[in-house]
């Protein structure tokens, strides 16, 4: 039973189907649904840690596998369900100021091809007139495109979705046998996961896994300027990305309001004013649409990938903070062979297990 429907709950529960497993997905609001204001929804969809060199190992081990990933996934999720993700190896500009050794290390570290160019030649504005570095290999995925093709594989697949059904917080047990909704029902499984992102330690407080995850707003732009760019841009906390069809999205914004997933005027004022200094062209274009996500934050992006600290037969596979989407797959994979005994826990404290 995996306990949280967006991107890292629905990529465990392929994983768990791909191994013979029979699976069922209990998800609060509804999986692949615009309204629920969860971040697999709401994200940008670039698949690369946001300055990867200010990670720890860990957080670059889980990332780096995704791109190639992706590609072949969502080749598979087209063949097999005719939905298309939208998946495209835009590239990323990244636009100063920035640590360009820092960058240069790891990119040489990584193998991951580099460029030092003029933005100017990318159809950009940069301010401070220094290089910018060229990453032809940083790819994206459009990620309500990639939750629909997901959730229809899931359903093809006989996964049991048990929609707008939530679960009352855990109590200490030595090993759980069955879950009880809010509305009184009891849940059986064999094994369970909890994947439910910003709602994880709701649902745990009451038992050994002392989560630190807590919900970090998000808000997003989205244009459809007459000319769009051709390949996603970073400066300083922000970024913009051109979709296939001549949308351009804008964000986003890290705020900590709990879980008010709400929209402001000042962070669209904000957020509309750095894309009109990266693209001067978008202060004559309209704002098509304006929308938030709640992100599991949690200290250095490190998310909780292992069994439980004293229930049995529960595992822990959340808190990816900003990269739920990029680290998905390698921790579905890791989740999986925990669960199957075929790697031991490492350290069960502070949960995280990525090696």
């Amino acid at each position: 039973m995996i306990i949280g429907g967006g991107i890292v709950g629905c990529m465990t529960a392929m994983e768990l189907v791909n191994q013979g497993h029979r699976v069922t997905i209990v998800e609060r609001n509804q999986i692949a649904s615009q309204t629920s204001g969860e971040s697999s929804w709401a994200g940008g969809g670039i698949i690369f840690p946001l300055l990867p060199w200010q990670y720890s190992e860990p957080v670059n081990t889980l990332t780096r596998p995704a791109a190639d990933y992706y590609r072949a996934l969502s080749q598979k999720l087209l063949r097999e369900t005719g939905l298309d993700a939208d998946f495209a190896q835009s590239g990323f500009l990244l636009l100063p100021k920035f640590d360009t050794n820092a960058a240069l290390d790891w990119c040489k570290k990584y193998q991951v091809e580099v460029h030092a160019v003029n933005s100017a030649d990318y159809d950009v504005q940069s301010l401070s007139g220094d290089d910018a570095l060229w990453l032809p290999e940083v790819c994206q995925i459009r990620p309500p495109y990639f939750m629909q093709a997901m959730r229809k594989w899931l359903e093809q697949n006989n996964v049991t979705m048990l929609e707008h059904t939530q679960l009352a917080p855990l109590q200490e047990t030595a090993q759980l046998d069955e879950w009880q909704t809010t509305g009184g029902d009891k849940l059986r499984a064999d094994q369970f996961v909890v994947t439910s992102g910003a709602w994880s330690f709701d649902l745990l407080k009451e038992t050994a896994a002392k989560l630190n995850i807590k919900p970090m707003r998000g808000q997003i732009l989205l244009y459809k300027p007459e000319k769009n760019l051709k390949q996603m841009v970073y400066r300083e906390g922000f970024y913009m990305i051109p979709r296939l069809d001549g949308y351009l999205l804008a964000g986003s914004t890290l705020e900590d309001v709990g879980f008010d997933n709400g929209i402001t005027e000042a962070v669209r004022d904000e957020l509309r004013i750095k894309a009109e200094a990266i693209m001067p062209e978008l202060k004559n274009q309209p704002i098509i649409k304006h929308w938030s996500g709640l992100r599991p934050g949690t200290p250095e992006n490190l998310p909780t990938i292992s069994a439980h600290p004293t229930i049995k037969n529960l595992y822990l596979n959340t808190g990816h903070f900003r990269y739920g989407l990029t680290m998905a797959p390698a921790s579905a994979k890791l989740i999986t062979a925990l669960m199957a005994g075929e790697i031991p826990q490492i350290d069960p404290t502070p949960y995280i297990c990525a090696s």
